[in-house]
Protein backbone atom coordinates (compact mmCIF):
# COMPACT_ATOMS: atom_id res chain seq x y z
CA UNK A 1 0.00 0.00 0.00
CA UNK A 2 2.95 2.35 -0.11
CA UNK A 3 3.32 4.59 -2.93
CA UNK A 4 7.19 5.27 -5.05
CA UNK A 5 7.19 8.20 -2.93
CA UNK A 6 6.55 6.68 0.17
CA UNK A 7 8.99 4.41 -0.15
CA UNK A 8 11.47 7.42 -0.96
CA UNK A 9 10.07 9.87 1.96
CA UNK A 10 8.62 9.05 5.32
CA UNK A 11 5.09 9.88 5.09
CA UNK A 12 4.61 12.89 8.19
CA UNK A 13 3.41 10.23 10.98
CA UNK A 14 6.26 7.71 10.41
CA UNK A 15 8.75 6.88 13.21
CA UNK A 16 11.67 7.60 11.16
CA UNK A 17 13.05 10.70 12.09
CA UNK A 18 9.75 12.11 14.42
CA UNK A 19 10.70 14.16 17.25
CA UNK A 20 7.66 14.00 19.28
CA UNK A 21 6.95 9.77 18.32
CA UNK A 22 7.50 8.64 21.57
CA UNK A 23 5.60 11.35 23.85
CA UNK A 24 2.20 10.33 24.50
CA UNK A 25 -0.77 13.01 25.08
CA UNK A 26 -1.24 13.48 29.14
CA UNK A 27 -4.47 11.81 30.46
CA UNK A 28 -7.11 14.24 31.15
CA UNK A 29 -7.09 13.94 35.04
CA UNK A 30 -10.65 15.82 35.90
CA UNK A 31 -12.60 15.54 33.29
CA UNK A 32 -12.76 11.43 31.57
CA UNK A 33 -15.17 10.72 28.66
CA UNK A 34 -18.00 8.39 29.68
CA UNK A 35 -18.62 4.94 27.99
CA UNK A 36 -21.57 4.24 25.93
CA UNK A 37 -24.57 4.37 28.75
CA UNK A 38 -26.08 0.64 28.94
CA UNK A 39 -30.04 0.20 29.41
CA UNK A 40 -31.17 -1.94 31.77
CA UNK A 41 -31.71 -4.95 28.84
CA UNK A 42 -28.78 -4.44 28.01
CA UNK A 43 -26.91 -4.59 31.62
CA UNK A 44 -29.03 -7.93 32.01
CA UNK A 45 -27.64 -9.31 29.14
CA UNK A 46 -23.75 -8.55 30.18
CA UNK A 47 -24.12 -9.41 33.20
CA UNK A 48 -25.12 -12.83 32.08
CA UNK A 49 -22.41 -13.07 29.84
CA UNK A 50 -19.98 -12.00 32.76
CA UNK A 51 -20.49 -15.58 34.35
CA UNK A 52 -20.70 -17.69 31.14
CA UNK A 53 -17.41 -19.54 30.10
CA UNK A 54 -18.19 -21.78 26.86
CA UNK A 55 -18.36 -20.15 23.59
CA UNK A 56 -21.41 -21.81 22.59
CA UNK A 57 -23.37 -21.12 25.24
CA UNK A 58 -21.95 -17.73 24.93
CA UNK A 59 -23.47 -17.54 21.41
CA UNK A 60 -26.73 -18.38 22.06
CA UNK A 61 -27.05 -16.14 24.60
CA UNK A 62 -26.10 -13.39 22.10
CA UNK A 63 -28.55 -14.79 19.60
CA UNK A 64 -31.48 -14.88 22.05
CA UNK A 65 -30.80 -11.55 23.07
CA UNK A 66 -30.31 -9.89 19.77
CA UNK A 67 -33.80 -11.76 18.10
CA UNK A 68 -35.84 -10.27 21.45
CA UNK A 69 -34.21 -6.69 21.39
CA UNK A 70 -35.10 -4.18 19.94
CA UNK A 71 -32.72 -2.16 17.53
CA UNK A 72 -32.17 0.38 19.83
CA UNK A 73 -31.48 -1.85 22.56
CA UNK A 74 -29.13 -4.47 20.79
CA UNK A 75 -27.11 -1.12 19.07
CA UNK A 76 -26.66 -0.26 22.48
CA UNK A 77 -25.18 -3.01 23.98
CA UNK A 78 -22.65 -3.17 21.05
CA UNK A 79 -21.59 0.39 21.72
CA UNK A 80 -20.95 -0.12 24.91
CA UNK A 81 -18.38 -3.19 24.32
CA UNK A 82 -17.15 -1.44 21.31
CA UNK A 83 -16.02 1.71 23.81
CA UNK A 84 -12.40 1.90 24.78
CA UNK A 85 -13.99 3.08 28.27
CA UNK A 86 -16.17 0.24 28.54
CA UNK A 87 -17.18 -1.06 31.53
CA UNK A 88 -16.96 -4.83 30.95
CA UNK A 89 -13.79 -4.94 29.07
CA UNK A 90 -13.56 -8.62 29.73
CA UNK A 91 -16.24 -8.76 27.36
CA UNK A 92 -14.82 -6.86 24.92
CA UNK A 93 -13.91 -9.51 22.84
CA UNK A 94 -17.52 -10.87 21.78
CA UNK A 95 -18.39 -7.18 20.58
CA UNK A 96 -17.22 -9.24 16.94
CA UNK A 97 -19.85 -12.20 17.46
CA UNK A 98 -22.43 -10.31 18.66
CA UNK A 99 -22.15 -7.93 15.46
CA UNK A 100 -22.17 -10.20 13.02
CA UNK A 101 -25.48 -11.84 14.72
CA UNK A 102 -26.45 -8.22 14.76
CA UNK A 103 -25.95 -7.76 11.04
CA UNK A 104 -28.24 -10.73 10.41
CA UNK A 105 -31.67 -8.75 11.39
CA UNK A 106 -33.90 -7.43 8.91
CA UNK A 107 -33.50 -4.02 10.74
CA UNK A 108 -30.46 -3.76 10.28
CA UNK A 109 -28.59 -1.04 8.12
CA UNK A 110 -24.64 -1.06 7.48
CA UNK A 111 -22.96 1.87 9.08
CA UNK A 112 -19.27 2.63 8.25
CA UNK A 113 -18.93 4.03 11.76
CA UNK A 114 -19.95 1.69 13.43
CA UNK A 115 -17.20 -0.98 11.46
CA UNK A 116 -15.08 1.06 11.56
CA UNK A 117 -15.36 1.48 15.86
CA UNK A 118 -15.27 -2.63 15.73
CA UNK A 119 -12.12 -2.81 13.04
CA UNK A 120 -10.51 -0.65 15.63
CA UNK A 121 -11.19 -3.17 18.50
CA UNK A 122 -9.98 -5.96 16.29
CA UNK A 123 -6.75 -4.40 15.96
CA UNK A 124 -6.40 -3.56 19.43
CA UNK A 125 -7.33 -7.27 20.73
CA UNK A 126 -4.83 -8.64 17.89
CA UNK A 127 -7.08 -10.24 15.69
CA UNK A 128 -5.70 -8.44 12.48
CA UNK A 129 -6.81 -11.21 9.89
CA UNK A 130 -10.56 -10.10 10.82
CA UNK A 131 -9.69 -6.59 10.68
CA UNK A 132 -8.07 -6.48 7.50
CA UNK A 133 -11.31 -8.51 6.22
CA UNK A 134 -13.91 -6.08 7.38
CA UNK A 135 -11.93 -3.13 5.98
CA UNK A 136 -11.63 -4.95 2.67
CA UNK A 137 -15.07 -6.22 2.16
CA UNK A 138 -15.67 -2.04 3.49
CA UNK A 139 -13.54 -0.73 0.29
CA UNK A 140 -15.56 -3.46 -1.59
CA UNK A 141 -19.11 -2.12 -0.92
CA UNK A 142 -17.56 1.27 -1.41
CA UNK A 143 -16.04 0.15 -4.92
CA UNK A 144 -14.68 3.70 -6.38
CA UNK A 145 -17.11 6.17 -4.71
CA UNK A 146 -14.16 8.64 -3.19
CA UNK A 147 -16.07 10.45 -1.33
CA UNK A 148 -17.26 7.65 0.80
CA UNK A 149 -13.76 5.96 1.22
CA UNK A 150 -12.75 8.97 2.55
CA UNK A 151 -15.29 9.15 5.36
CA UNK A 152 -14.56 5.66 6.41
CA UNK A 153 -10.93 6.16 6.43
CA UNK A 154 -12.06 9.08 8.55
CA UNK A 155 -13.66 7.10 11.16
CA UNK A 156 -11.28 4.60 10.96
CA UNK A 157 -8.76 6.85 12.17
CA UNK A 158 -10.63 8.48 14.99
CA UNK A 159 -11.42 4.95 15.50
CA UNK A 160 -8.02 4.12 15.97
CA UNK A 161 -7.32 6.96 17.50
CA UNK A 162 -9.21 6.66 20.52
CA UNK A 163 -7.75 3.09 20.98
CA UNK A 164 -4.61 4.38 20.63
CA UNK A 165 -3.67 1.46 18.53
CA UNK A 166 -0.59 2.92 16.67
CA UNK A 167 0.14 0.57 14.06
CA UNK A 168 -3.97 0.72 12.73
CA UNK A 169 -3.48 4.01 12.51
CA UNK A 170 -0.73 4.50 10.59
CA UNK A 171 -1.89 1.86 8.10
CA UNK A 172 -4.92 3.87 7.75
CA UNK A 173 -2.87 7.11 7.23
CA UNK A 174 -1.29 5.45 4.47
CA UNK A 175 -4.24 4.92 2.71
CA UNK A 176 -5.60 7.63 3.45
CA UNK A 177 -2.06 9.50 1.97
CA UNK A 178 -2.37 7.50 -1.07
CA UNK A 179 -6.07 8.70 -1.49
CA UNK A 180 -5.10 12.00 -1.01
CA UNK A 181 -2.70 12.00 -3.48
CA UNK A 182 -4.67 10.19 -6.57
CA UNK A 183 -7.78 12.06 -5.80
CA UNK A 184 -8.75 14.84 -8.50
CA UNK A 185 -11.58 15.57 -5.87
CA UNK A 186 -10.79 18.63 -4.28
CA UNK A 187 -13.87 17.82 -1.39
CA UNK A 188 -11.72 14.25 -0.92
CA UNK A 189 -8.75 16.02 -0.54
CA UNK A 190 -9.84 18.70 1.88
CA UNK A 191 -11.69 15.58 3.70
CA UNK A 192 -7.98 13.32 3.82
CA UNK A 193 -6.56 16.17 4.78
CA UNK A 194 -8.43 17.26 8.36
CA UNK A 195 -8.94 13.23 9.26
CA UNK A 196 -4.76 13.05 8.97
CA UNK A 197 -4.73 16.13 11.20
CA UNK A 198 -6.90 15.68 13.62
CA UNK A 199 -5.65 12.05 13.60
CA UNK A 200 -2.00 12.81 14.09
CA UNK A 201 -2.58 15.45 16.75
CA UNK A 202 -4.58 13.08 18.79
CA UNK A 203 -1.81 9.96 18.45
CA UNK A 204 0.64 13.18 20.42
CA UNK A 205 2.19 14.19 17.34
CA UNK A 206 1.06 17.87 15.92
CA UNK A 207 4.68 18.42 14.69
CA UNK A 208 4.27 15.63 11.77
CA UNK A 209 0.64 17.18 11.23
CA UNK A 210 1.98 20.95 11.06
CA UNK A 211 4.17 19.64 7.78
CA UNK A 212 1.40 17.63 6.45
CA UNK A 213 -0.53 21.29 6.13
CA UNK A 214 2.52 22.42 4.91
CA UNK A 215 3.49 19.87 2.51
CA UNK A 216 -0.69 20.07 1.27
CA UNK A 217 -0.28 23.98 1.03
CA UNK A 218 2.52 24.06 -1.39
CA UNK A 219 0.46 21.91 -3.50
CA UNK A 220 -1.87 24.21 -3.91
CA UNK A 221 -4.35 22.66 -1.05
CA UNK A 222 -7.15 25.81 0.25
CA UNK A 223 -6.68 24.90 4.56
CA UNK A 224 -9.47 25.75 6.97
CA UNK A 225 -9.40 26.99 10.32
CA UNK A 226 -9.76 23.22 11.29
CA UNK A 227 -6.39 22.04 10.76
CA UNK A 228 -4.86 24.52 12.53
CA UNK A 229 -6.67 24.45 15.75
CA UNK A 230 -5.32 20.76 15.35
CA UNK A 231 -2.22 21.72 15.72
CA UNK A 232 -2.79 24.04 18.65
CA UNK A 233 -4.33 21.81 20.67
CA UNK A 234 -2.12 18.87 19.71
CA UNK A 235 0.47 21.01 20.82
CA UNK A 236 -1.25 22.15 23.65
CA UNK A 237 -1.90 18.99 25.33
CA UNK A 238 1.71 17.97 24.83
CA UNK A 239 2.95 21.15 27.12
CA UNK A 240 4.58 22.55 24.17
CA UNK A 241 3.44 26.20 24.35
CA UNK A 242 5.39 28.17 22.18
CA UNK A 243 4.92 25.73 19.61
CA UNK A 244 1.19 26.21 20.46
CA UNK A 245 1.72 29.98 20.33
CA UNK A 246 2.96 30.21 17.37
CA UNK A 247 0.46 28.32 15.50
CA UNK A 248 -1.74 30.96 17.36
CA UNK A 249 -0.08 33.67 15.67
CA UNK A 250 -0.22 31.67 12.19
CA UNK A 251 -3.73 30.72 12.50
CA UNK A 252 -3.98 34.82 12.76
CA UNK A 253 -1.58 35.19 10.16
CA UNK A 254 -3.27 32.84 7.56
CA UNK A 255 -6.76 35.44 8.02
CA UNK A 256 -8.26 33.14 10.66
CA UNK A 257 -10.27 34.33 13.47
CA UNK A 258 -9.42 33.36 17.09
CA UNK A 259 -12.51 32.98 18.39
CA UNK A 260 -14.37 31.21 21.64
CA UNK A 261 -13.32 27.42 20.51
CA UNK A 262 -9.55 28.04 19.63
CA UNK A 263 -9.76 30.36 22.93
CA UNK A 264 -11.33 26.91 24.85
CA UNK A 265 -8.59 24.86 23.31
CA UNK A 266 -5.61 27.54 24.78
CA UNK A 267 -7.57 27.13 28.10
CA UNK A 268 -7.99 23.60 28.62
CA UNK A 269 -4.29 23.22 27.35
CA UNK A 270 -3.14 25.55 30.11
CA UNK A 271 -5.53 23.70 32.76
CA UNK A 272 -4.04 20.21 31.58
CA UNK A 273 -0.54 20.96 33.35
CA UNK A 274 -1.69 23.47 35.85
CA UNK A 275 -0.53 27.17 34.26
CA UNK A 276 -2.84 29.03 35.88
CA UNK A 277 -1.13 32.06 35.24
CA UNK A 278 -1.61 31.43 31.59
CA UNK A 279 -4.50 31.18 31.73
CA UNK A 280 -5.87 34.24 33.72
CA UNK A 281 -3.88 36.06 30.81
CA UNK A 282 -5.56 34.66 28.42
CA UNK A 283 -8.97 34.86 29.51
CA UNK A 284 -7.82 38.43 30.10
CA UNK A 285 -6.69 38.22 26.09
CA UNK A 286 -10.19 37.28 25.48
CA UNK A 287 -12.11 40.38 26.83
CA UNK A 288 -9.74 42.34 25.17
CA UNK A 289 -10.22 41.17 21.71
CA UNK A 290 -14.05 40.50 22.34
CA UNK A 291 -14.03 37.11 22.50
CA UNK A 292 -17.06 35.86 24.00
CA UNK A 293 -16.88 33.23 27.04
CA UNK A 294 -18.90 30.35 26.91
CA UNK A 295 -20.07 27.07 29.00
CA UNK A 296 -17.18 24.97 27.98
CA UNK A 297 -14.71 28.24 28.80
CA UNK A 298 -16.22 27.61 32.59
CA UNK A 299 -15.53 24.08 32.03
CA UNK A 300 -12.20 24.15 31.20
CA UNK A 301 -10.92 26.79 33.86
CA UNK A 302 -13.19 25.68 36.96
CA UNK A 303 -11.97 22.25 36.64
CA UNK A 304 -8.22 23.77 36.80
CA UNK A 305 -9.04 24.77 40.20
CA UNK A 306 -7.61 22.49 42.23
CA UNK A 307 -9.23 24.18 45.55
CA UNK A 308 -12.52 24.66 44.42
CA UNK A 309 -12.98 21.07 42.74
CA UNK A 310 -11.38 19.48 46.49
CA UNK A 311 -14.26 21.57 48.28
CA UNK A 312 -16.54 19.84 46.16
CA UNK A 313 -15.68 16.48 46.33
CA UNK A 314 -17.81 15.73 49.46
CA UNK A 315 -20.68 16.79 50.06
CA UNK A 316 -21.36 16.07 52.89
CA UNK A 317 -19.06 18.54 54.32
CA UNK A 318 -20.42 21.82 54.77
CA UNK A 319 -17.19 23.72 53.41
CA UNK A 320 -18.06 25.23 50.42
CA UNK A 321 -18.97 29.13 50.59
CA UNK A 322 -21.97 29.90 49.41
CA UNK A 323 -21.60 33.53 47.59
CA UNK A 324 -19.31 34.64 45.16
CA UNK A 325 -17.45 36.75 47.45
CA UNK A 326 -17.29 34.34 50.00
CA UNK A 327 -15.31 31.87 47.53
CA UNK A 328 -13.01 34.41 46.34
CA UNK A 329 -11.74 35.09 49.83
CA UNK A 330 -11.19 31.86 50.58
CA UNK A 331 -8.97 31.17 47.34
CA UNK A 332 -5.70 31.24 46.33
CA UNK A 333 -4.72 34.51 44.48
CA UNK A 334 -4.23 32.49 40.64
CA UNK A 335 -7.75 30.72 40.90
CA UNK A 336 -9.59 33.74 43.06
CA UNK A 337 -8.25 35.54 39.79
CA UNK A 338 -10.15 33.08 37.67
CA UNK A 339 -12.95 33.02 38.84
CA UNK A 340 -13.31 37.04 38.94
CA UNK A 341 -12.83 36.73 35.33
CA UNK A 342 -15.36 34.57 34.50
CA UNK A 343 -18.05 35.80 36.72
CA UNK A 344 -17.45 38.91 34.76
CA UNK A 345 -19.16 37.42 31.70
CA UNK A 346 -22.71 37.25 30.01
CA UNK A 347 -22.49 33.32 30.21
CA UNK A 348 -25.00 33.00 33.27
CA UNK A 349 -27.12 35.34 30.72
CA UNK A 350 -27.45 33.33 28.49
CA UNK A 351 -27.90 29.62 30.41
CA UNK A 352 -31.20 32.13 32.16
CA UNK A 353 -34.69 32.71 30.80
CA UNK A 354 -37.07 35.30 32.43
CA UNK A 355 -40.10 36.41 31.57
CA UNK A 356 -43.83 36.67 33.37
CA UNK A 357 -44.20 32.87 33.17
CA UNK A 358 -40.80 30.94 34.19
CA UNK A 359 -37.22 32.33 35.49
CA UNK A 360 -35.79 29.65 34.49
CA UNK A 361 -32.01 28.09 34.42
CA UNK A 362 -30.28 25.71 32.33
CA UNK A 363 -26.94 23.96 33.79
CA UNK A 364 -27.01 21.11 31.08
CA UNK A 365 -23.00 20.88 29.71
CA UNK A 366 -21.88 22.55 32.98
CA UNK A 367 -19.56 20.01 34.82
CA UNK A 368 -19.48 20.24 38.47
CA UNK A 369 -17.15 23.14 39.29
CA UNK A 370 -18.94 25.38 36.84
CA UNK A 371 -22.67 24.23 37.99
CA UNK A 372 -21.68 25.27 41.35
CA UNK A 373 -20.14 29.21 40.19
CA UNK A 374 -23.19 29.60 38.20
CA UNK A 375 -25.83 28.74 41.03
CA UNK A 376 -23.67 31.42 42.99
CA UNK A 377 -24.19 33.73 40.47
CA UNK A 378 -27.85 32.94 39.55
CA UNK A 379 -28.58 33.33 43.51
CA UNK A 380 -26.85 37.00 43.48
CA UNK A 381 -28.99 37.89 40.18
CA UNK A 382 -31.75 36.82 40.95
CA UNK A 383 -31.93 38.40 44.47
CA UNK A 384 -31.30 41.48 42.65
CA UNK A 385 -33.97 41.11 39.87
CA UNK A 386 -36.54 40.67 42.70
CA UNK A 387 -35.58 44.22 44.16
CA UNK A 388 -35.74 45.85 40.64
CA UNK A 389 -39.33 46.77 39.57
CA UNK A 390 -39.01 46.82 36.01
CA UNK A 391 -38.48 42.80 36.33
CA UNK A 392 -41.92 41.29 36.65
CA UNK A 393 -42.12 38.30 38.92
CA UNK A 394 -42.16 35.04 37.35
CA UNK A 395 -45.11 32.52 38.20
CA UNK A 396 -42.54 29.97 38.59
CA UNK A 397 -39.05 29.30 39.42
CA UNK A 398 -37.04 26.16 37.49
CA UNK A 399 -33.67 25.06 37.85
CA UNK A 400 -32.75 22.52 35.25
CA UNK A 401 -29.66 20.07 36.14
CA UNK A 402 -30.58 17.04 34.51
CA UNK A 403 -31.14 13.59 35.97
CA UNK A 404 -27.55 12.06 35.42
CA UNK A 405 -28.92 10.01 32.25
CA UNK A 406 -25.48 11.19 30.69
CA UNK A 407 -23.55 10.76 33.88
CA UNK A 408 -20.54 8.75 34.56
CA UNK A 409 -22.52 6.72 36.64
CA UNK A 410 -26.09 6.68 35.04
CA UNK A 411 -28.86 8.19 37.28
CA UNK A 412 -26.22 10.17 39.88
CA UNK A 413 -25.12 13.36 38.58
CA UNK A 414 -23.29 14.96 40.08
CA UNK A 415 -24.37 18.54 39.23
CA UNK A 416 -28.01 17.78 40.66
CA UNK A 417 -26.37 16.21 44.16
CA UNK A 418 -24.26 19.56 44.40
CA UNK A 419 -27.32 21.88 43.61
CA UNK A 420 -29.41 20.16 46.26
CA UNK A 421 -26.81 20.18 48.79
CA UNK A 422 -26.72 24.31 48.48
CA UNK A 423 -30.49 24.50 47.96
CA UNK A 424 -30.51 22.46 51.34
CA UNK A 425 -27.90 24.82 53.34
CA UNK A 426 -29.61 28.05 51.86
CA UNK A 427 -33.23 27.05 53.07
CA UNK A 428 -34.70 27.26 49.55
CA UNK A 429 -37.96 26.67 48.67
CA UNK A 430 -36.97 24.73 45.50
CA UNK A 431 -37.47 21.41 45.64
CA UNK A 432 -36.99 18.19 43.39
CA UNK A 433 -39.74 18.20 40.83
CA UNK A 434 -42.33 15.79 41.12
CA UNK A 435 -42.59 15.31 37.23
CA UNK A 436 -39.23 15.87 36.30
CA UNK A 437 -36.38 14.50 38.81
CA UNK A 438 -33.97 16.22 37.01
CA UNK A 439 -35.14 19.83 37.76
CA UNK A 440 -35.87 21.96 40.96
CA UNK A 441 -39.00 23.84 41.27
CA UNK A 442 -40.54 26.44 43.24
CA UNK A 443 -43.35 29.84 43.24
CA UNK A 444 -41.69 32.64 41.81
CA UNK A 445 -43.19 34.70 45.02
CA UNK A 446 -41.74 32.23 47.32
CA UNK A 447 -38.45 32.65 45.92
CA UNK A 448 -38.80 36.07 46.47
CA UNK A 449 -39.49 36.22 49.58
CA UNK A 450 -36.54 33.63 50.23
CA UNK A 451 -33.92 35.31 48.61
CA UNK A 452 -34.86 39.02 49.55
Amino acid sequence: MVSSLQARIPPPWSHRGCRLHDQEPPRRSLVQRPSANLTKQGQRFLSSLAVIRDPKTAGRLISKFVASSPQFIALNALSHLLSPDTAHPQLSSLAFPLYMRITEESWFKWNSKLVAELIALLHKQGQCEEAETLISETLSKLESREREQVLFYGNLIDSFCKHKTKRGFEDTCDRLYLLLNSSSSVYVKKQALKSMVNGLCEMGKPYEAENLIEERRTKGLKLSSFEIRCVVYGYGRLGLFDDMERSVNEMVSEGFKVDTVCSNMVISSYGDHNELSRMFLWLQKMKDMGIPFSIRTYNSVLNSCSMIISMLQDLKSNDFPLSVSELTGVLKEDEMLLVKELVESSVLDEAMKWDSAEAKLDLHGLHLGAAYLIMLQWMEEMRERFNDEKYVIPAEVTVICGSGRHSTVRGESPVKAIVKKMMIRTGSPLKIDRNNVGCFIAKGHVVKDWLC
